[in-house]
């Protein structure tokens, strides 16, 4: 007889997990004290809002600073603590308060969690996920709260810092800042923009990295996966930030009225956030053709495997990209500092590749026929950011028709949880082939 355990298989858990996160922050958005009216808002609202924060998103249907109160707002805040970290590792968090043994199966969670190959140290990684957490988060809400003291009350200054912090840290991209204008007035504002783009790029580059080099003091080394993880954020980064700078330089709704070193914050900015972010400090609609669609290459790619961020991951377009090299070259093996890449790894990075394209293209073509009257880079730039978790928008996302909200929010879980995980999570337990087909010949190319 079947057990409810060999159903519930770690990615099944994970699915089932963060779908109730996602529903027990909709009922709480849905209370009337949730709101500055009083009111409330309707349940598909308050379902996108709490999808988005829980796969740390920041598409968002309505102003979150002038339509929720401070309630309202903490909830939002805890969906995207919960889901940047990921429910398993906060539900640890308090495993670890009350004193209670991690199992074999919470084990098997955390490693399917935290995208790692084996459970080997897999608590101690989680108690140090924690306190970089804390830190990382302690650190930006004290840089921003200074800040912003300057600009509002000293207690209005310290929440705003401690909800940009948390916000950014976790890639969601939520502000309080209020009418849709995300960090647009802070454009020129080394403080503000360098501290939020550290902290996007923290949350981006995934724990284990940052574990890694944490641990570099004292092992001197670095495995291929970290290396390869900064390497390649580091060149999509500043190659992101020249070639945005390049395309808007002259354009007089975004770089052009701005300083030089304005021009430069925005466009590292922007580079940034495309990553899987969402938090703005240019107007987005008002971006050059070639921006946009170099926005969508980067929200595409994401951030890196196990972290706060979204997308393909960066580890997946690195090794794609080194297998059309080799191939190019003659060369049978995909070689990263002195490193062999294994077939099956490049057999998952493609099968994630095809998927999230896959997964893309549906949700726009569904988009253009539910959601009338607009460009087409409208709705490929709404269904890829919602895809990569990004919550950029060229401002389609407050006027979608109630199955275009439906469609995102199904766009948003899929590329939060990862079209793999879903579809493990769908498929009956894999089991090994019984027989092997003869070879057959294609013509490819």
């Amino acid at each position: 007889m079947t057990k409810i355990t060999d159903f519930l298989t770690p990615p099944k858990i994970l699915v089932l997990g963060f779908a109730a996160v996602i529903l027990i922050g909709a009922f709480l958005l849905t209370l009337p004290f949730s709101t500055e009216d009083g009111v409330g808002l309707s349940f598909l609202n308050v379902l996108f809002t709490a999808t988005s924060a829980t796969c740390v998103t920041g598409l968002v249907v309505v102003d979150t600073g002038s339509t929720f109160s401070s309630f309202g707002e903490i909830v939002i805040l805890l969906l995207i603590q919960i889901g940047g970290l990921g429910f398993m590792i906060v539900a640890t968090f308090f495993f670890f308060l009350l004193g209670k043994r991690i199992s074999l199966k919470e084990r098997l969670l955390l490693r399917e969690a935290l995208n790692q190959l084996s459970m080997e140290g897999i608590v101690r990684l989680v108690k140090r996920v924690l306190i970089f957490t804390g830190a990382i988060e302690l650190v930006g809400a004290i840089i921003l709260s200074i800040r912003f003291s300057f600009d509002m009350p000293i207690g209005r200054a310290i929440y705003f810092g401690i909800f940009h912090s948390i916000s950014n840290f976790n890639n969601a991209g939520f502000d309080l800042l209020g009418g849709f204008r995300s960090l647009t007035p802070y454009a020129e504002d080394p403080t503000v923009v360098l501290t939020v783009c550290a902290l996007i790029t923290l949350g981006g580059i995934g724990f284990i990295v940052m574990n890694e080099l944490y641990e570099y003091h004292d092992t001197k080394r670095l495995s291929v996966h970290t290396k390869l993880v900064l390497l390649t954020s580091l060149i999509l980064t500043v190659g992101g930030a020249i070639i945005i700078f390049i395309f808007e330089y002259g354009n007089d709704k975004t770089l052009e009225p701005l300083s030089y070193l304005g021009k430069g914050l925005a466009a590292l900015f922007q580079s940034v956030t495309a990553r899987t972010d969402g938090a703005n400090t240019l107007n987005i609609s008002d971006l050059t053709q070639p921006t946009l669609f170099l926005t969508i290459i980067l929200m595409f790619i994401g951030a890196s495997p196990g972290s706060t961020g979204g997308g393909i991951k960066t580890t997946t377009f690195a090794t794609l990209l080194g297998t059309v090299f080799s191939q190019i070259k003659g060369k049978e093996d995909v070689v990263f500092f002195h490193k062999r890449i294994v077939f099956d790894t490049i057999f998952k990075a493609l099968t994630v590749t095809v998927s999230g394209l896959f997964l893309v293209i549906t949700m726009t073509m569904l988009l253009s026929i539910t959601e009338k009257g607009h460009d087409f880079m409208m709705y490929l730039f709404e269904a890829t950011s919602a895809f990569g978790t990004v919550g950029l928008s060229m401002g389609l996302t407050p006027e979608l028709s109630p199955i275009g909200r439906v469609l995102i929010i199904l766009t948003m879980f899929a590329g939060r949880l990862g079209p793999l995980t879903i579809a493990f999570a769908i498929a009956m337990r894999r089991k090994p082939d019984a027989f092997r087909h003869p070879k057959g010949k294609i013509m490819i190319g």
